[in-house]
Formats: C-alpha cells, sequence, structure tokens
C-alpha cells in the first residue's frame, strides 16, 4: 500500500471544524434581532440542528467528522506499516486512541459541572466506543467492509422495529417531550419517536450505573450513547472511500464518490418518506445513516476537486490540528469573550447596533482561534491522539 497524505481530506475537515468553531457567531441571536429577515434566517437555520427529523449544515458536522475519521485511517495503518510497527501494537495504540477520544469527551462535557458527567453522546466518545472495530475492519477486504455495515445498520434497525412503540397514552412530558409535539410519529416511524425508544431505555439504564447528582431520566435533545453503532456505519463508509481513494492515487475516483453518494442520499429518502426507517441525526437513525453518508461522499468529491488551493489554506491550518480545533472551541471562548469584555469594554463590538455585537464579538473570538491555530501550525505542533 502507498503510504501518503491527501490535502483535499485535511481540508474537508478543516471546513468541518471551522463550521463547529463558527457557532460562536451567534447567528441564531443575530436573526432573531432580525425578524422577517430571510438572509439572517437562512444562516441561522443552517448553524442550528433541526429539532427532529432533517438536515441542515450544522448537522453535517458530526458525520463528517466521523466520516473522515474512516477516510484517513487507510493513510494511517499505511504509514505506520511502512515505518516497522506490528499488527499488535498498531492494535494497542487504537485501544488507547478509543479511550483518550471517549475519556476527552466526558471531560469536555464535564467542564461547567460540579462532578464528572458521564454522558456518551458528543462525537469524540461515539467515535471512540466503535474506533477499535473499525480499525479491524482497516485490515479486511471492502467486501467485508461492506457486510459490516450491513450486519450493522440492519441489525440496529431490527432492535428498534422490534421494541414496543410508544401507544396513544404514552407519557411524553416524563421523558422531556411535549405530549403535543409537532414532531412525533405515528405508525410503524413511531419506534424513532423521541426519548420512547430503545435507545432511551439502555440509557436510563446504562447512566445510572454511574454517579451522577440526580438518576438520569432523559436526554433533552433526544441523544443516546447506543448511537455510536450506526454511527461506526458512518466511520466504515468513510473507510470504504479511504480505500478507494487510496487505491485510486494519482487520479481521484469522482464518479465512484458521486454514485455512491447518490445512492445514500436515495436509500435514506426512501426508508424516511416510507416511514420504515425516518432521517433523524439526534438518534443517527440508520436512515440518518445512509443519508448523510450519501452527503458526505458527495462533499468528499467536491474538496478532492478543489485540490490544495491557495485559497483554501486557512481550511488547512484547522484541518491539520483538528483535535486541538476542537479543544479550543470548547474551552476558549468563555476566556476570550471575558477578555474582549475587561479591556475593550462592555459595548466594543456595538458598533454596529445591538443586533450585530454577538457576530462581530463572534468573529473576533473566531480569528483568535485561527491565530492560535497558525501558530501551532508555523512551529509544526500538531495535537494527535
Amino acid at each position: 500500500m502507498k503510504a501518503g497524505r491527501n490535502d483535499a481530506v485535511d481540508i474537508y475537515r478543516g471546513f468541518v471544524m471551522f463550521l463547529m468553531m463558527a457557532e460562536v457567531l451567534r447567528l441564531s441571536r443575530v436573526a432573531a434581532a432580525h425578524p422577517g429577515n430571510w438572509f439572517w434566517s437562512f444562516l441561522s437555520y443552517h448553524q442550528s440542528h433541526v429539532p427532529w427529523a432533517g438536515c441542515s449544515l450544522h448537522d453535517l458536522i458530526q458525520p463528517s467528522f466521523s466520516f473522515l475519521v474512516g477516510v484517513a485511517l487507510p493513510y494511517s495503518i499505511a504509514s505506520r506499516l511502512a515505518k516497522g510497527a506490528a499488527f499488535g501494537r498498531l492494535f494497542l495504540h487504537a485501544l488507547w486512541r478509543a479511550f483518550l477520544l471517549a475519556a476527552l469527551g466526558v471531560f469536555l462535557r464535564s467542564t461547567n459541572s460540579t462532578q464528572t458527567n458521564f454522558t456518551f453522546e458528543d462525537t469524540l466518545s461515539q467515535i471512540g466506543f466503535g474506533y477499535p472495530f473499525l480499525f479491524l475492519l482497516g485490515f479486511r477486504r471492502r467486501r467485508a467492509m461492506w457486510v459490516a455495515l450491513a450486519v450493522i445498520l440492519t441489525g440496529y434497525w431490527l432492535v428498534w422495529a422490534i421494541y414496543p412503540a410508544p401507544g396513544p397514552d404514552f407519557d411524553y412530558p416524563a421523558v422531556g417531550v411535549p405530549q403535543n409535539w409537532e414532531h412525533h410519529y405515528t405508525g410503524f416511524a413511531s419506534h424513532w419517536n423521541k426519548n420512547s425508544n430503545p435507545g432511551a431505555a439502555f440509557d436510563r439504564w446504562f447512566l445510572n450505573l454511574f454517579p451522577r447528582p440526580r438518576p438520569f431520566l432523559f436526554n433533552g435533545g433526544g441523544y443516546l450513547t447506543s448511537s455510536f453503532l450506526p454511527t461506526l456505519g458512518t466511520m466504515i463508509l468513510g473507510l470504504i472511500a479511504g480505500t478507494w481513494l487510496r487505491d485510486a492515487q494519482p487520479r481521484i475516483p469522482y464518479g465512484l464518490f458521486l454514485r455512491t453518494g447518490a445512492a445514500g442520499i436515495a436509500a435514506g429518502q426512501a426508508l424516511h418518506f416510507t416511514g420504515l426507517c425516518p432521517v433523524v441525526k439526534r438518534i443517527w437513525t440508520p436512515g440518518w445513516t445512509l443519508f448523510s453518508g450519501g452527503m458526505c461522499f458527495l462533499l468528499l468529491a467536491g474538496f478532492c476537486r478543489l485540490g490544495n488551493r491557495r485559497w483554501l489554506f486557512p481550511l488547512k491550518v484547522i484541518g491539520l490540528n483538528s483535535i486541538a480545533a476542537y479543544l479550543i472551541a470548547h474551552l476558549l471562548e468563555r476566556f476570550f469573550v471575558g477578555s474582549f469584555r475587561i479591556h475593550l469594554g462592555p459595548d466594543a463590538f456595538a458598533f454596529l447596533g445591538a443586533g450585530l455585537q454577538p457576530l462581530l464579538e463572534g468573529a473576533a473570538v473566531l480569528a483568535m482561534y485561527w491565530l492560535i491555530l497558525l501558530w501551532m501550525y508555523r512551529r509544526q505542533l500538531f495535537l494527535k491522539i
């Protein structure tokens, strides 16, 4: 296998991390200050997660990040094998990496808590739980990858389909959902209703095994620990894409990416509109795995087409240090906001009006994030797990 690095993968990852870091722009607050303005409403929608079914640009951050873990794995394995690493040592490193990712996810979830907040629905923990299996698949043929994907998605779907659906008298407020919530499904699709599914039942058992200030009853957003299984499906799709990409280099298999992407989107939409499996990111349904995986294939094809152009350098700086970018965005926002207000005054970014103040303040914070990453890039300081 040929070792090497694909700049398009780093730039795509940088784009994804930029979208995550750009949450600091607070576009929903700007839109609220400009009611009826289609431009700010559009930007706000795509910087927010949809309430349940559907997809915004923001909803593609986590699947893209997970997908790219799979895309990068063939390159990582080839590089380490070229340096003489043995399989056993590589697998131990994969297990250690998985533990660190999950632990880091818990740490970041606990930064504003009075004690450790043991939840595992965040991006890093979800990737960590599935990573050892993904690593093992990285040594298998593509047929085994497709079989594993089919088994995971079909098995996960079957568990949810067999689990009793909530009846008309189900007490939704007891699990944090309004009784007449507009996003409730009826019929077979109700198996995937919020906090009334097997994933939520599992968390009411599993998460209460850990010390917590009060018993866990539900996740307000509907997010689940068990979503790591269909998330693994997303990573497997990325692994398949990465294998195709490396095997074809220096060519780019655009046609293969586009056909696979279109097929994934079509399959996800078909499952959704037939009611067999709604496309819901928050609980990472198999329909969402196929739909978002298809979108990721198209995005990867697009970034491969763009190549390593000079104007994409800011994204490359971010993408080469994605873990550092993730930590910076989660840990330094309050520091920079507080520093600006202390040293520049509380109204320093209100010169275009109060409605745009969150945007301008956020842009200044975002610039600080990027300057840190640029400083690390120039000194070849790359945080890796």
